[in-house]
């Protein structure tokens, strides 16, 4: 038998709890940076309209409604099914990842990468009171033994935020913000200071990927253009994580 079919109750499940994840996390990413509550009915963004339990079928809904409101025509923010099949994707990653119920933590994980890296990417804002429990979570149930979680917390920290003094020194502004550090302390507190600097190497190659796209569609390009550093630590983050359980020699 497949070994990964041992895996299939779980995927299954952590698919679908990624789904309604997704769902919740794209309405909070779009909700909460505008003020607006996440309390009471979902309603649609241009008319207000209240939707009807057949209206907020993940992915499915988005579909069949041909990503427009059914009332109002307005487009349905892409971010919608992007976060759904994202945070499906990766509670199915998860269950291949880990066994049992270390595969919840991992998807816990992973989905709240996910949630920091489009706030970032939408609006550089690493909110504390999503990356301080990140940091705690890794503390009580990372990867690596508790003695590295503990380092690559403290270091994670350390090393953004001495730079981030350095360049305000430097250059009389700033330029990391201090989510940024808490960011990269939860991703050592997850996995271990020896997985950092990797973390980080991956996270700038990725930044100069960015800035040499844009270069080459001319897009403007300055000493002081903003990039979504928490975005790239997320991802580099969650590649890492793949390429360590589910690479062969990873």
């Amino acid at each position: 038998m497949d070994p990964t079919l041992h895996h299939a109750p779980m995927a299954a499940l952590l698919a679908v709890f990624g789904l309604v994840a997704g769902s919740f996390l794209a309405t909070l990413a779009l909700r909460w940076p505008a003020g607006r509550a996440m309390s009471g009915r979902s309603q649609c963004d241009g008319c207000q309209r209240v939707l009807a339990a057949g209206d907020l079928i993940p992915l499915l809904s988005w579909t069949v409604a041909r990503r427009r409101c059914k009332a109002c025509g307005i487009v349905i923010d892409p971010l919608h099914p992007a976060m759904e099949a994202a945070c499906a994707g990766w509670g199915v990653a998860a269950a291949l990842m880990a066994p049992g119920v270390a595969s919840l933590a991992l998807a816990g994980f992973g989905w709240t990468l996910i949630t920091l890296a489009v706030l970032d990417a939408r609006h550089f804002w690493l909110p504390r009171i999503i990356t301080v429990p990140l940091l705690l979570a890794g503390l009580a149930m990372g990867e690596a033994p508790f003695a590295d979680r503990v380092a690559g917390a403290a270091l994670g920290y350390a090393t953004l935020a001495g730079l981030a003094l350095g360049y305000r020194w430097w250059r009389g502004r700033d330029g990391i913000g201090g989510g940024d550090a808490l960011l990269l302390s939860g991703i050592g507190a997850w996995l271990g200071w020896q997985w950092l600097p990797l973390v980080v190497l991956s996270a700038a190659a990725a930044g100069i990927g960015v800035v040499g796209t844009r270069m080459l569609m001319r897009q403007p390009v300055a000493a002081d253009t903003h990039l979504p550093l928490g975005s790239l630590l997320a991802a580099a983050a969650m590649v890492l994580v793949v390429a360590i359980h589910l690479v062969p020699g990873g």
